[in-house]
């Protein structure tokens, strides 16, 4: 495993005791997707956090969409604010269950109801069917709001790698639909860019997680030949928007030894410079997914500390540290 000279020093010691299974996407036939994404799904996972209620939602249309929502059981019959969350996974791998102790712990720790969203995966389903899913179920959260014990004035929309991509992406369609109106975006480590031209995107060739080739394959998987052409739209990729004024507040965040660093900060300084009031963190010595993949140490227990308080804050409830960090298994994207 390739240990940049800026890692964490504790980080590095963990993961040299015991190194992760790496996740190969390139060269990988998309057939043999399906096989991984099973072994995926049967590796232990950190169950959701104790005192929360994780239901189970199948949405009624022509396309079949599962939601996973979670409720802090101490709410009660009380209106809650609401962040529609969005898993990683590159645009090819994952599902909610991945995020279930992360979005949990949010829901617990930031005193808010969660909707996590089962969107279709590429290949199988390109571009626009996962942005498509995820507007389709911010509508659902806003439209039932009432039956879900959910304020409709506080609605954000948030994801993790692929998922903070597609919550970008979310945000402008809202924006350009006309709704449903949102109080802020929650992108951590966001894939914004199809392109994959900034000096991070070629530099991390080998990586803790998520190298470059894997990044390529995601993109492709969604977008096929239009990856990387003048075609892209910014609904599937973020970055390619001209205009990002108008949108909720943001919560930007990237680690530094990875492929997105330098996408997410130039588009967390776009929207700053769109009139958006942004917050920017790029963790020193930090690699993608580092906060699930090592909740107990002390970076990724004060990065999810940071989410906690940042959460509490957009959503209206007062800060307080968390009990426990996120706890999700690392995003593969």
């Amino acid at each position: 495993m390739p240990h940049h000279p800026n890692l964490d020093p504790e980080m590095a010691a963990a993961l040299a005791a015991d190194p992760p299974p790496p996740t190969v996407l390139d060269g990988l036939p998309y057939e043999e997707l399906a096989a991984l994404r099973a072994e995926r799904a049967a590796r232990p996972a950190a169950p959701p956090a104790e005192g929360v209620v994780v239901t189970d939602h199948h949405l009624p249309g022509p396309t079949p969409l599962r939601v996973r929502t979670y409720r802090p059981r101490a709410a009660g019959a009380r209106a809650l604010p609401c962040l529609v969350w969005l898993h990683g996974g590159g645009m090819v791998l994952d599902s909610p269950e991945t995020d279930d102790a992360r979005v949990s712990a949010y829901a617990l720790e930031a005193d808010c109801a969660v909707v996590s969203v089962d969107y279709r995966l590429a290949p199988e389903y390109p571009y626009p069917a996962p942005v498509e899913d995820c507007y389709g179920a911010l509508r659902w959260a806003a439209d039932q709001a009432e039956p879900l014990g959910l304020d409709p004035g506080r609605l954000a929309i948030g994801g993790i790698s692929a998922g903070g991509g597609l919550a970008a992406a979310t945000a402008l369609l809202a924006r350009d639909s006309g709704g449903p109106g949102l109080i802020f975006q929650f992108l951590l480590c966001p894939m914004l860019d199809d392109r994959n031209t900034t000096g991070s995107s070629r530099e991390f060739t080998e990586a803790v997680r998520w190298p470059r080739a894997n990044n390529l394959y995601g993109w492709a998987a969604l977008l096929g030949p239009l990856t990387g052409s003048d075609d892209v739209p910014p609904y599937a990729a973020p970055a390619r928007a001209e205009d990002l004024s108008g949108l909720p507040p943001a919560y930007v965040d990237v680690g530094e030894l990875e492929v997105f660093r330098d996408e997410c900060a130039r588009y967390a300084l776009r929207l700053i410079e769109a009139g958006v009031s942004t917050e920017f963190h790029l963790w020193p010595g930090a690699f993608h997914g580092f906060d699930g993949m090592l909740p107990r140490l002390a970076l990724p227990r004060r990065a999810a500390r940071e989410q906690i308080a940042v959460l509490r804050r957009a959503l209206g409830g007062a800060s307080r540290p968390p009990a426990s960090g996120p706890g999700a298994p690392a995003p593969e994207a």
